[in-house]
């Protein structure tokens, strides 16, 4: 029987992050709603994924270098 294919949750888009170092961050989360409360463009993606960064370096004590790039994740 095969395998199930994962379910993508709508609620979210995915994002493709390159920092400054060379790093690359694959499909990271960004709620739907917070890009539909802007207008939607991946200029407000970086900006909530930097947030995000900033709350994980606070938790975890280790900086996150500075975003370089930011593109959609194909699905």
């Amino acid at each position: 029987m095969a395998k199930k294919q994962p379910r993508i949750d709508d609620s979210v888009i995915l994002f493709d992050v390159i920092y400054k170092d060379g790093t690359k961050s694959s499909r990271r989360k960004v709620a739907a709603s917070d890009l539909a409360d802007s207008d939607g463009g991946d200029d407000d993606a970086k900006t909530l994924i930097m947030a995000q960064d900033h709350e994980i370096a606070k938790k975890s004590g280790n900086q996150r270098g500075t975003v370089k790039t930011i593109t959609r994740s194909p699905t």
